[in-house]
């Protein structure tokens, strides 16, 4: 597909092309009809990527000072590679659009193929024939409304919340700075809400059309027309609110909005415009300035605007999808006209010519509008691999007697070595059977842990209604099937990793829990649970911004002979044991993968697994058989917003933020968790409680765990669809 970018160095415009986004778990993919050129915001990021170094520098003076922060952290060389990099990349343009959708996500249902919706976002809106939007940036577009109008969604929407933050009463008189597209909206808003609006503005034209479009009186704010309209429409008093809507390096527009506002008026920068304020002039005034956030309360919150979790509207009333969809149904009633508005529209073939014209100056317009070919051709999908959603209505958990009664289905290494010993020693556990292939392991496990009996009857054990749990502890390939039928049993199940081998497995061990309405299960993902990360995940504390997060895995060589190494049977190593890792990723980064990529070497032995999140974060696992046994087996390192986590192979831990914490050394051998998970497990068990870990995390990781020899087999990143 064809997308606008911009390179931020040479100040390149192209039409790029560029893969088709993947249409991830909650939003949609759409194919755009039009989209509309920000001749304010864009064409500013258009000029300053003509500018000079020092002309960049100095219209982007935080980015300056970031620079000036690294060079003292980096040094000038690495800092100079840095920035010469990130400028010399390619750069999306756009932000409001209109468009069919084209193929629904998992958990969205308020939309299907074909409908029209208004997106927004510049990160999802962009000028491109395909977008992945997700939830909360799109709204159906009302019925009979055009898709051009509909174009206009996004800036309709900044144009809305700058209206809100000023708060305007019936009879109250508005004055607004900057008639260019946000200007002209925040004009019609107004007069439809019931206040007399005067306009202020350099260019005769605009004022022209603002005042067609509902303005009592435009003018130059040089002149003394505007302030002879202010004066005769308040009685001298001077307006109640004056909403900033232009751009530029003018101190004017802050210094007229203190001269013509009422005494305590209201003050609203919607644009980005200089804002040195006038101490005295502000002060005697008391005047109230506000800030309106782009499209509404939502917007830079990666919950709201990616995961899509919506704010409750009885705290939150006005919402960017809600300001979105308000905005289209003024548009659709006639209340706003923005069909004044479109200057031009362009073929979008023709967009860097168009920009071109914009930049140079030989298009003048308010808005311009890009026009999307029609395109029927179906793209090749990138792959995919399912995660099924969780559809059950649980029974009625039996409560367990105390003790808890604890059945073993296997008794190998694992089991006597890490599951066994903790269980055997705690109290209110009664280890009642264990059930093994052949008579002289379960002779052996019930002689060491007490167990009441041994046998090699797996039916027997699944229908004594005395055992409150089943622990399936054998070998990868037979995990799936025994966890099927345990849960059909209405046991309450704690498996092994891997929960499955193949998609086919996972979605029989989930067509078991709806049948049964059993969904008492857990996988053996211990590190959650280690008491050492979970202190530095404590101290860490909450994030804002995305992470990056590092798994280095020194899993060493395995013996000649071990199952491990019957991929035809028992599945790949990393399939075992790679859901330890990606689960561990996912609980630090409080969120499940909607993507990954896989690269292999050394006979896909060593991998680099890449992981990417809802929110934007990434979590990289190298998984590697080639390092020396004497180096750590597992070291981790989490990174966002300018904190650091350090997990050394559970031994020591370290956290770098406003102050650094470090875990004393452990003195004994290393705690990877189970005994606490076995403890929350038994306590789960015995009060009926939640189960330790949600479904849904185990599904999304077993799922995850899956792509990555799905991608190695394609060779692309694999994204990973909900499905029903």
């Amino acid at each position: 597909m064809k997308q606008v970018v911009q390179n931020y160095k040479s100040g390149e415009l192209a039409l790029l092309d560029v893969p088709v986004p993947g249409c991830k778990p909650g939003g949609v993919l759409v194919r755009s009809a039009y989209s509309l050129i920000s001749t304010g915001t864009e064409l500013m990021k258009v000029s300053e990527a003509g500018m000079s170094m020092v002309g960049k520098a100095r219209s982007r003076p935080d980015q300056v000072a970031k620079v000036m922060q690294s060079v003292a952290t980096n040094g000038v060389p690495a800092t100079y590679r840095k920035v010469m990099g990130k400028l010399d990349s390619y750069t999306p343009l756009g932000y409001s659009l209109c468009g069919v959708v084209e193929q629904v996500g998992a958990g969205i249902d308020e939309v299907k193929v074909g409908d029209l919706v208004a997106c927004a976002g510049n990160e999802h809106a962009l000028h491109a024939e395909l977008n992945w939007v997700p939830k909360n940036l799109y709204a159906p577009v009302p019925d009979g409304l055009a898709p051009r109008h509909a174009a206009f969604g996004t800036v309709g929407s900044i144009a809305l919340q700058g209206v809100r933050q000023g708060e305007p009463q019936l009879g109250e008189v508005a004055l607004v700075i900057g008639l260019g597209l946000i200007g002209q909206l925040v004009v019609q808003l107004l007069a439809a809400s019931g206040v007399r609006v005067v306009g202020a503005d350099p260019d005769p034209v605009r004022c022209e059309l603002a005042e067609r479009l509902g303005a009592a009186a435009c003018g130059d704010p040089a002149s003394a027309a505007v302030e002879a309209a202010v004066a005769e429409l308040t009685g001298g008093h001077g307006v109640d609110q004056v909403y900033l809507a232009a751009g530029g390096g003018s101190n004017q527009p802050v210094e007229l909005a203190a001269k013509l506002s009422r005494d305590r008026g209201r003050v609203i920068d919607i644009g980005k415009c200089r804002l040195d304020l006038p101490w005295n002039a502000y002060y005697e005034k008391e005047l109230d300035v506000r800030f309106s956030r782009s499209y509404g309360p939502g917007r830079y919150d990666p919950a709201y605007e990616l995961e899509g979790r919506d704010y409750p509207i009885g705290y939150v009333r006005w919402t960017e999808r809600r300001n979105l969809a308000c905005f289209l149904g003024l548009v659709a009633r006639g209340s706003v006209d923005v069909e004044p508005l479109i200057s031009h529209i362009a073929d979008f073939d023709d967009a860097v010519e168009t920009y071109q014209r914009l930049k140079d100056g030989d298009l003048k317009a308010v808005a311009v509008l890009f026009r999307y070919p029609d395109d029927d051709t179906a793209e090749a999908e990138a792959p995919a691999v399912a995660v099924p959603a969780v559809s059950v209505q649980p029974s009625r958990v039996r409560s367990a007697r105390t003790p808890v009664r604890l059945a073993f289905v296997g008794a190998g290494n694992y089991a006597t070595s890490m599951l066994l010993p903790h269980l055997a020693q705690r109290d209110g556990v009664e280890l009642s059977t264990v059930v093994t292939t052949t008579a002289l392991s379960g002779a052996n496990a019930q002689r060491k842990f007490g167990f009441a009996q041994a046998t090699t009857d797996l039916d027997a054990v699944l229908g004594d209604k005395s055992i409150d749990a089943v622990f399936v502890v054998t070998r990868h390939s037979s995990h799936a099937e025994l966890t099927r039928k345990a849960l059909l049993a209405g046991k309450t199940v704690f498996v092994e990793k891997p929960l499955a081998l193949t998609e086919g497995e996972l979605a029989g061990v989930l067509a078991a829990v709806e049948e049964s309405g059993n969904d008492r299960l857990q996988v053996g993902f211990n590190r959650r649970f280690a008491p050492l990360l979970q202190e530095a995940r404590q101290r860490f504390g909450t994030r804002t911004g995305p992470a990056h997060l590092r798994y280095l895995v020194n899993a060493g060589r395995l013996q000649h002979g071990s199952w491990y190494l019957q991929q035809g049977t028992e599945g790949s190593r990393f399939a075992g044991e790679g859901g330890h890792f990606i689960d561990t990723a996912s609980w630090l980064l409080d969120a499940d993968p909607v993507s990954v990529y896989a690269v292999a070497t050394n006979g896909n032995e060593d991998l680099q697994v890449v992981l990417r999140y809802p929110d934007g974060s990434t979590a990289t696992i190298s998984y590697v058989t080639t390092g020396p046994s004497a180096f750590p087996k597992e070291t981790l390192d989490l990174v966002a917003d300018g904190k650091a986590l350090r997990l050394d192979d559970f031994v020591r831990a370290s956290v770098y933020g406003r102050k650094r914490w470090v875990s004393s050394r452990l003195p004994k051998a290393r705690d990877k968790g189970q005994n606490a998970e076995l403890a929350a497990f038994v306590k789960a068990v015995r009060t009926g409680g939640p189960m330790p870990v949600p479904l849904e995390s185990l599904v999304a990781t077993t799922a995850a765990t899956l792509a990555v020899q799905t991608g190695l087999a394609g060779g692309a990143p694999v994204t990973l669809a909900r499905t029903p």
